[in-house]
């Protein structure tokens, strides 16, 4: 009997911050919850005021949530929404899997090679400060209107934060790592597989959540200039007809999907990278 009131002692101990961690995570989630839910009731607040009694800008301009929603149910009834959301999707994912794959390989060779960093670093320099949207035009007249000026754009946009960040992050891998590692008789192509590689995950695939937000900020300005369907367009259309309602919408389809996919990003690094924790875990 004492041994196993022991037993059921310890388990009951290595439990405990199993269920706290539990805890602290339902908490963090009603936390996030709750933060949605104030804003909304801010917004559905301020746009009730200012309808009946602030008046400080047309209410047709500044519509409620619920207007937004119908909004949405109509496009989605019609099927516009659904056409503008994979027209948008489809020119993404295709200028952000050509960015990260220009971006992770072109990042892995330079932080690998001094030669190769002085002969192109230079030049990407140049380059990366100069915004995007002052190349659309030119991209439009190189391919035309059609769907390659828009993937080349988004491609070129989402390249610079993926390269920068895999280049940083294969540069400076911890060199005590790397001796240690070396001192145990691994090679080159060991130290990079087992030891540079894993340390550079996490600058990577912060990289590729960045070239994806900014791929959805970029398509939105190609969509005005030269499209016929996508989320862009969509709001560019609305905008022209006053639709803010649909204006918004479209804003907020876009927001979701890029939730979506930074929500999709950060799961694929907490498994890929089991072994880190949070200052705060």
């Amino acid at each position: 009997m004492l041994d196993r009131g022991i037993s059921v002692a310890i388990s009951d101990q290595r439990a405990a911050p199993r269920r706290q961690a539990g805890a602290l995570q339902l908490r963090l989630a009603l936390l996030r919850c709750s933060s949605i839910v104030l804003f909304f009731a801010v917004w559905a607040a301020f746009s009730f005021a200012n309808a009946r009694y602030l008046k400080v800008f047309n209410p047709v301009l500044m519509p409620s949530p619920l207007d937004v929603l119908r909004a949405g149910v109509e496009l989605v009834e019609s099927g516009e929404l659904q056409r503008d959301i994979v027209a948008s999707l489809s020119r993404v994912l295709q200028g952000f899997a050509l960015a990260a794959f220009v971006g992770v390989t072109l990042g892995m060779a330079v932080g690998r090679s001094r030669v190769l960093e002085s002969l192109v670093d230079p030049m990407l320099e140049l380059l990366r400060p100069i915004p995007p949207l002052a190349f659309l035009p030119m991209m439009v007249l190189w391919f035309g209107i059609g769907e390659a000026s828009k993937i080349f754009f988004i491609a070129y946009a989402a390249f610079f934060p993926i390269f920068t960040t895999t280049l940083e992050g294969i540069k400076y891998v911890d060199p005590l790592l790397l001796r240690a590692a070396a001192s145990l008789g691994a090679s080159r192509r060991d130290l990079f597989r087992y030891v540079v590689l894993p340390a550079a995950t996490p600058a990577i695939i912060t990289g590729l959540r960045l070239g994806f937000g900014l791929s959805f900020f970029v398509i939105v300005a190609a969509e005005f200039i030269a499209a016929d369907s996508g989320l862009g367009f969509l709001i560019n259309d609305a905008r022209t007809f006053f639709l803010v309602s649909q204006m918004l919408l479209g804003a907020a389809v876009i927001g979701l999907i890029g939730f979506g996919f930074n929500r999709l990003l950060r799961l694929l690094e907490a498994r890929l990278l089991r072994w880190r924790r949070t200052a705060w875990s």
